[in-house]
């Protein structure tokens, strides 16, 4: 097991900290969406002459800024977790002494995950 230096109990103590840290990032995501929700209704609308009124510039803007961001957000923990899970994944190929397969998960967990924004209308869990 030449050039690897590996103590499987630290890795496990490392990604149980990140895990943590990954579940406080999901609720202040969360927080996030519920209070840029406020304040867009909040920000107050402009009055239309017909039909109901408009969303107003604060509101539309805030809205703009949280569809062109979402994608970046979401990447945020799907980094986190396929990076998390190629440690966890490297570790146990390594106790098991297959450097080979130890080296691959390490690699695969390097690249970018793909992330799908949900589309108008799907339900949490993909579900229409």
């Amino acid at each position: 097991m030449q050039g690897w230096d590996i103590t499987p109990s630290g890795v496990q103590s490392v990604t149980s900290l990140v895990g943590d840290a990954m579940d406080d990032v999901a609720k202040s995501v969360k927080s996030y969406g519920t209070n840029v929700g406020s304040a867009a209704s909040s920000a107050g609308t402009l009055s239309g002459v017909y039909g109901p009124a408009p969303t107003g510039p604060i509101g539309a803007a805030l809205g703009l800024f949280v569809e062109k961001t979402a994608g970046d957000v979401l990447f945020l923990g799907a980094r986190a977790a396929k990076s998390v899970n190629g440690a966890r994944e490297a570790t146990a190929y390594y106790v098991v002494g297959d450097l080979d397969m130890a080296s691959t998960a390490g690699h695969k967990a390097l690249s970018a995950p793909e992330v799908k924004l949900p589309k108008p209308g799907d339900q949490p869990g993909g579900e229409k």
